[in-house]
């Protein structure tokens, strides 16, 4: 199972691999709509975004054999994009109940890094189900700020020196370029990134009550309505209450 929390980030963290997994499930922990009407007004509305993205989603995974699903649609209020953690408790037990019905040989997901809420927040749910039913995680990293300010792509911040790189050449690469192609809505973004390169790692062993840097996260430099001490926060309030 690959458990991200937008359409597109499977194809850029894993798109070469998901090929070869004898069945690759993909679950979308959020819309991929955020509230800020600057990522959905050109659309209509952040509904209209909300399902371009899902039908994106379906026609890239389609051309890889792999299956969609949303996890939206299995929390009663659904997971809205950059809100995945203020919604833990709802949205663990929903990835318990999937994971009970698809029983999953491994979980593969998103470093702790700071890029985006919603990726650090797939990457804490990962650990918590990967740990509870004793079924091994993987992470890949996507994108993040160094010390300077500087933005860093498909690197994890530190190593451990477990890290294993994929290289996507041939026909899969072909297969994961048809793929970003259908993520036609986010392609000046998806333009940042190597598509022959893949990294994974086991999941390393995260200090989810802090931040995952010490400086200045990517999405505090964006200057969205949530810092990288408030989102752990709420790891740190699941952590505690599950004791």
């Amino acid at each position: 199972m690959v458990l991200v929390a937008h359409p597109d980030d499977e194809v850029i963290a894993c798109g070469g691999l998901m090929q070869r997994m004898e069945k690759a499930v993909v679950l979308f922990a959020t819309d991929g709509a955020p509230r800020d009407e600057r990522f959905w007004k050109q659309h209509g509305s952040r509904h209209a975004y909300a399902g371009l993205r899902r039908q994106e989603a379906a026609l890239a995974l389609g051309t890889a054999g792999a299956t969609a699903m949303f996890l939206p649609d299995h929390v009663e209020a659904g997971i809205v994009d950059q809100e995945l953690f203020r919604n833990l408790p709802a949205a663990i037990a929903a990835v318990e109940k999937i994971m009970d019905q698809l029983k999953p040989t491994s979980i593969a997901t998103l470093a702790y890094e700071g890029g985006h809420p919603d990726h650090d927040a797939v990457c804490f749910i990962a650990s918590i189900v990967g740990r509870r039913t004793r079924t091994p995680v993987w992470e890949s990293p996507l994108y993040h700020r160094n010390a300077d300010g500087a933005s860093v792509t498909q690197i994890f911040p530190g190593t451990t020196g477990a890290e294993k790189d994929f290289y996507v050449e041939g026909r899969l690469l072909e297969k994961k370029l048809q793929m970003l192609e259908h993520y036609r809505s986010q392609g000046l973004l998806i333009d940042s990134f190597q598509p022959r390169r893949e990294t994974f790692r086991p999941l390393a062993h995260y200090d989810f009550t802090q931040p995952p840097l010490p400086w200045k996260l990517n999405y505090e430099i964006w200057q969205w309505k949530m810092t990288g001490q408030e989102v752990s926060a709420e790891f740190s309030d699941y952590l505690h209450r599950e004791k």
